[in-house]
């Protein structure tokens, strides 16, 4: 069960100095997939300490502390998507007009609109989108109408001028990216009519924002496809794939709007690099305590440069043999020569 959401912080006004961002499509609750993510991160992206969230995040935001901890991630800022838990989100939202609201050590939810700047980039975002598949799905248990980008949202997103980034879970309709285009046109999964209006719909909004706020990039998630287009007009959209997909993750150079993927196989590679060293840390420690129980029974307690000598073992700084070597060094001494005559 997800722990309710609880408001500890809140913000009008967010800047953020970073001049590179990680970003993230869907990741509908899945932990395994947010553990992966986190378990690569220092060895691809250690300079990263911001990561922008696309939507449908559905995530218990303590259990994302603690699966971010052992990162750079300092701070996650989400924007909103269909399946996010909008019978919770809207009522805190609710209560702070116009302000992200903070949920957990690093968790921020973002309001619609939200303006915010990073690495002196005018960012705009404007979460929400129609659920195609709200059909199967349970009217305020799974579904909520307050996933609707509406009248009200387009206006005022519009009214805060231009952006030089666009961060939405919809995609625009008439979308240069063109993965994107081919499942639309040929709908795949067979959604019925009325699903398919409302989406339209819900892209159209979007749409009359991106015109008028013209940003350099929009970056969306959604359509679980990753993949990027360019307009006739020279603006770039960026799709990114969920959980589990190629192009899930990206880095966002805030001075080109460029973003870099890392591919699927390094992000796994890593993550178990991880988990091997984990392994070996483990089975390091289990060695060095088994050395200081058999002092203790000894009556012995160990100096402070077996101690040092321990951690820098546990930490993987020193191998066993140059520990052994720097003993040897710091405790035996060359003897002196004989005082005679030959």
């Amino acid at each position: 069960m997800h722990s309710r959401l609880k408001v500890r912080e809140h913000a009008r006004d967010i800047v953020v100095p970073d001049k590179r961002v990680a970003v993230c499509g869907d990741w509908h609750g899945n932990l395994g997939w947010a553990r992966m993510l986190s378990r690569a991160l220092p060895a691809l992206a250690p300079d990263v300490t911001t990561m922008l969230h696309l939507g449908d995040w559905q995530m218990p935001p303590d259990e994302i502390d603690v699966i971010f901890a052992g990162t750079s991630i300092t701070t996650m800022y989400v924007t909103m998507g269909n399946h996010d838990r909008w019978g919770e989100i809207s009522p805190l939202l609710a209560k702070h007009p116009g302000e992200a609201v903070r949920v957990s050590e690093i968790t921020w939810l973002l309001t619609r609109p939200m303006r915010m700047t990073i690495g002196g980039r005018r960012v705009l975002s404007l979460g929400g989108a129609s659920s195609i598949d709200r059909e199967s799905r349970i009217e305020g248990l799974t579904w909520w109408p307050d996933e609707a980008i509406t009248d009200l949202h387009v206006a005022e997103a519009i009214a805060g001028g231009p952006a030089d980034l666009m961060v939405t879970q919809e995609g625009p309709a008439g979308t240069p990216v063109r993965p994107v285009r081919e499942i639309l046109r040929t709908n795949p999964h067979r959604w019925p009519t009325a699903a398919l209006e409302a989406s339209a719909a819900s892209r159209a909004r979007i749409t009359e924002v991106w015109d008028a706020v013209r940003p350099e990039l929009l970056a969306h998630g959604h359509m679980h496809v990753a993949a990027g287009g360019k307009a006739e007009d020279g603006r770039r959209v960026a799709s990114l794939g969920r959980d589990g997909q190629n192009g899930n993750l990206a880095f966002l150079d805030m001075a080109t709007l460029t973003m870099a993927v890392p591919h699927l196989s390094s992000i796994r590679g890593y993550a178990e690099q991880w988990e091997d060293d984990r392994i070996e840390r483990e089975r390091r420690a289990a060695s060095v305590v088994k050395s200081m129980n058999s002092m203790a029974v000894d009556g012995l307690a160990p100096t402070p440069d077996a101690l040092r000598d321990a951690q820098d073992y546990l930490d993987g700084h020193r191998s066993l043999d140059e520990i052994i070597e720097d003993v040897r060094r710091r405790h035996t001494r060359r003897p002196k020569d004989d005082d005679h005559d030959g």
